[in-house]
């Protein structure tokens, strides 16, 4: 019954979500993307980044946000790119991009290196960045709200289908617990000279477990689970592994998401910790724990 219900709640969100601006195109987009991909033998990963927005209006002014910069997701397409895989980058738009960091990194006082190192520096990435996409490599796609997210999500995965154990989905982003559906929202910004508001969220219903069973059953699917209490993380991250049936869940402390996470799997846990960055070792782990999965008869 639970599995049921959870359906009929994704369901409800699609019928009364707003349309997909450009679906035509994007979907476009994503055919050629991935029959390219495939014809050439690369592994694809679609990794989400960025928080998402839960509008409270239609003509949107407030909205609930989840914290996130999407750094992971970022700096991890670097390494699947540099590991071999196509990616599809479906982040926040203003989010953390890849490559960026390097040069942003570029304007920080830094005495040990000359001005002429900086620009190559800054060349390189560009030059990777540009590389990715004519080689057809890289696909960026951005949304703004939870609506997007999910509908693009859904979009991208039933394409992804096709490749099924070659297909990884690497799902960074934060998105929101709580939205307001879009039926009970006025259409223009709420006057605070009504007085106090009192809103009614609903939950957003768990869409890892409709892409496993349904859109992408077959594909290689990895979770995120950030707690700020340390106390209960493992807990939670061994519930989602086996609530979502995901290949892994990498749980990450808010305080120190940026040195170190643990890798949960069937197997047991794996705890990766930074060198360069923490996502370089991270990214190398799915690699291989993808490999296995493709080879497993």
């Amino acid at each position: 019954m639970e599995a049921d219900f959870q359906f009929g709640d994704v369901e409800e969100l699609f019928r009364s979500a707003p349309t997909l601006k450009d679906e035509f195109v994007i979907r476009e987009n994503l055919e050629k993307f991935i029959h390219r991909n495939c014809e050439l033998g690369r592994r694809l990963v679609c990794i989400t980044s960025g928080g998402t927005s839960a509008p409270l209006e239609r003509n949107c002014v407030r909205f609930l946000h989840n914290f996130s910069s999407g750094n992971r997701g970022a700096v991890s397409t670097e390494y699947f790119l540099q590991a071999g895989y196509a990616v599809i980058f479906l982040y926040k738009r203003n989010s953390s991009q890849p490559y960026c960091r390097r040069i942003v990194e570029c304007f920080k006082p830094d005495h040990s290196s000359s001005v002429q190192d900086r620009i190559e520096l800054m060349e390189c990435a560009v030059q990777s960045y540009h590389e990715s996409v004519v080689q057809g490599k890289l696909l960026e796609v951005s949304y703004e709200t939870i609506f997007q997210y999910l509908q693009l999500l859904r979009l991208i995965a039933r394409n992804m289908n096709c490749l099924e154990k070659n297909a990884m989905f690497y799902l960074a982003a934060a998105v929101a617990d709580f939205y307001v559906p879009w039926e009970a929202m006025d259409e223009h910004k709420i006057q605070s000279r009504e007085g106090p508001l009192t809103i009614q969220l609903a939950l957003v219903p768990k869409m890892i477990k409709v892409l496993r069973k349904q859109w992408a059953p077959s594909a290689f699917c990895v979770s995120f689970k950030l707690e700020t209490d340390s106390t209960i993380l493992m807990k939670k991250a061994k519930e989602a592994l086996h609530k979502y049936n995901v290949h892994a869940v990498v749980a990450n402390e808010l305080t120190t998401r940026n040195e170190k996470v643990i890798v949960v799997t069937n197997e047991g846990e794996k705890t990766i910790e930074k060198d360069l960055d923490v996502e370089m070792p991270l990214v190398q782990f799915l690699k291989e724990r993808h490999r296995e999965f493709i080879e497993c008869k």
